[in-house]
Parts: C-alpha cells; structure tokens; sequence
C-alpha cells in the first residue's frame, strides 16, 4: 500500500504529463504570492499617477494630504523622505523647493528653541546654498533674525513661525508633486491591469494550481 504523499505525488506526475502544464498545489500558490512584497509608498504613488493624469488634481490633492506627505505637522525630514520615494526628481531637478525645505527646517527648529542646533544646521546647509543664490541668502537671513528677538510675537518676521508658513511650503511641496505627476499622458494603473490579465491567462495555460 503507497502511503498518502507517494499518492499524491504519483497523482500531481500524471496530471502534469496529461495536461502538458506545471502542477503547482495551493499551498505553494499562496507561499508565492505571500512572498511578494509591495511596499506602501509604491501603492500611493500609483494612485496618485491615476488621479492626476485622468485629470482629478482635486482628488490627488486631498489623497496626497491623506497619504502622509505634507508638512503640516512640521516633521520636514520625514517630508523629504516620503517625496523622494515618490519621485527623486522632484527635489534634484527644483532646487528653489528643496531650499525652502531645508528653510522650514530651520524654522521648525528655531520654533523649538534648539538655537544652537539652528545655527549649525543654518551655517552648514543653507548658508553655502545661499552664496549661490541672492535671493536665497536674503529669505535665510530673514529667518535667522529671528534669533535676535526674545519675543517674535510682535515683530514683523515672527509670522516665519505661524503654521501658515507650514502650509505655505506643504502647497508648494504638493504642487510639485502634481506637476511631476501630469508630465506623464496616461496613467499607469489600467495598464498594470491589463499586464495582471494576461499573466493571468499565461498562468491559465502554463499551469494548473491544485485545490
């Protein structure tokens, strides 16, 4: 008598001689799939290709707020990241926008009252960008002057620190991010579905998946 597995593996032989096709069981189907690992950013940035090329900027606007990429939070680090796994492009090739990151940055910390650490990071960073660019120099030290004040509540650059300059620089982030978007003519979306059809049917007459 051939115990249960030597069955089985005689039974998966046949059909796979008779039918031509690669055997697979189910449980080896789902280990497959559960290897796959699509990352959560991949997945925002492909919906976000959707909305914004099909012509939905209002939707794309409101889903980049949701999906955890504006400032309005004050975490400029963590803004940065998130942009870049969007699109690394966006910061390389529109330096203005990175400038005014890193200015939020500063701000973020002179908000804190982490002087020292706003000085070093102002001298180190934004500084040589500065020398580069007048107007840059002149918008750095605007927010550096705010250092000389003990109380920037009445003076006319304390509004640097409202979150009004937070969500000055998230719109700026944002439209970016939509105008990097809708170069591209056709979304990606439907022709990944079209791409998951047709292994689909690759897969249909290549292979059978044993219940």
């Amino acid at each position: 008598m051939l115990n249960g597995s030597v069955r089985c593996g005689m039974y998966l032989m046949l059909l796979d001689m008779a039918t031509s096709k690669k055997v697979i069981t189910r449980e080896e189907w789902e280990k497959k799939l559960n290897d796959v690992k699509i990352r959560k950013e991949d997945m925002n940035r492909l919906v976000m290709n959707f909305l914004v090329t099909v012509g939905y900027v209002e939707a794309a606007e409101k889903f980049r707020k949701e999906s955890g990429t504006d400032l309005h939070a004050g975490n400029v680090e963590d803004a940065i990241e998130k942009v870049n796994d969007l699109n690394p492009e966006i910061l390389d090739t529109n330096p203005q926008l990175f400038f005014h990151l890193q200015q939020q940055r500063l701000i973020e910390l002179i908000r804190n009252g982490k002087v020292e650490e706003a000085l070093e990071f102002a001298q180190e960073e934004l500084a040589p960008r500065g020398e580069e660019n007048q107007s840059f120099l002149e918008e750095l030290e605007k927010i550096v002057a705010l250092l000389a004040f003990e109380d920037v509540s009445n003076c006319s650059i304390g509004e640097l620190l409202d979150v009004s300059q937070r969500l000055k620089t998230a719109s700026e982030v944002n439209a970016a991010i939509l105008t990097s978007q809708s170069h591209e003519k056709d979304p990606k979306l439907p022709s990944l579905l079209k791409m998951l059809i047709w292994a689909q049917n690759q897969l249909g007459e290549k292979a059978v998946i044993l219940a």
